[in-house]
């Protein structure tokens, strides 16, 4: 008599070892930036090519090497100024994305609030921030708070609208089949409307994220002591153009490793909305 546990198989079999699956995801993911990093590559070698072969003095636009130069030669005080700019992004990100849900959240229960404060919110993103900044600096100085409070301002819209949209996207079919069940509004908010939402959210997210360093830039040329806002500012005069791109390289690279963040941050608490596995 044969063993029916010959063609049932363990659950691993048969829908697969989902260790496996994260290494063969992890595995394309690598090879998908393979074409990005040769790009970036044949970029900095034409740049490369350019300043050498056109004879472009380094005040005017340095070579590649010139830049990686001025980072590791400037490293202790770029570090510093890193720290500095990295947690006004990090802290006003927090600030803005806990803000902008609540008032998504807000805008979504009260039909009344949403007419009469969304066109504000819209109306809001047509000021500029470069004029918002010099303002801020004077009233609450020369500290952290006014670039915590200039990158909450840039990364919160992107979230707010996301998750708007999100909320008012459901299925209207899940909401009617949870007002047959007698659900409450909290139960259908929890159980339904919030997880289907969860793709705009992220979406809002990871755009806010590459929004945060210009937030804490701006804030640092309005006035600041440290930072790489400020490093920039006090190296233009002195024609250290070097210095000036190195600085810019640490934002793109913290810039790109926040949004790096949100996204397995989206992994790990809503895999069903990437199609990936959660590690």
């Amino acid at each position: 008599m044969t063993n029916p546990t010959t063609f049932s198989g363990s659950p691993r079999t048969r829908h697969g070892d989902p260790d496996a699956r994260a290494t063969t995801v992890g595995r394309r993911r690598g090879r998908s930036l393979v074409p990005a990093a040769l790009v970036l590559a044949a970029l900095v070698g034409v740049w490369e090519a350019v300043t050498r072969l056109a004879g472009i003095p380094d005040y005017l636009l340095p070579a590649p090497d010139a830049v990686a130069r001025v980072l590791w030669d400037e490293r202790g005080m770029l570090a510093s100024a890193s720290w500095v700019t990295a947690q006004e992004m990090l802290i006003g990100y927090a600030i803005a994305v806990a803000a902008a849900l609540a008032i998504a959240v807000l805008l979504h229960a009260f039909t009344v609030v949403r007419r009469a404060a969304y066109p504000l919110l819209i109306g809001s993103q047509t000021v500029p921030v470069v004029v918002i900044a010099p303002i801020l600096a004077i009233a609450l100085g020369y500290g952290m708070a006014p670039k915590l409070v200039i990158v909450a301002l840039v990364c919160f819209f992107p979230v707010v609208v996301n998750t708007v949209d999100g909320l008012r996207g459901v299925d209207p079919e899940l909401l009617r089949l949870m007002r047959t069940l007698d659900a409450t509004r909290w139960g259908t908010f929890r159980r339904v409307e919030f997880p289907a939402a969860l793709p705009s959210v992220f979406s809002g997210a990871r755009v806010a994220a590459t929004f945060a360093a210009i937030g804490a830039v701006f804030g640092e040329w309005a006035g600041s002591t440290n930072g790489l806002g400020y490093v920039m500012v006090q190296a233009t005069p002195q024609l250290e153009t070097a210095l000036v791109f190195a600085a810019i390289v640490i934002l793109t690279v913290v810039s790109v490793a926040l949004f790096a963040a949100v996204h397995m941050l989206q992994r790990v608490c809503a895999p069903w909305t990437t199609g990936e596995p959660a590690r």
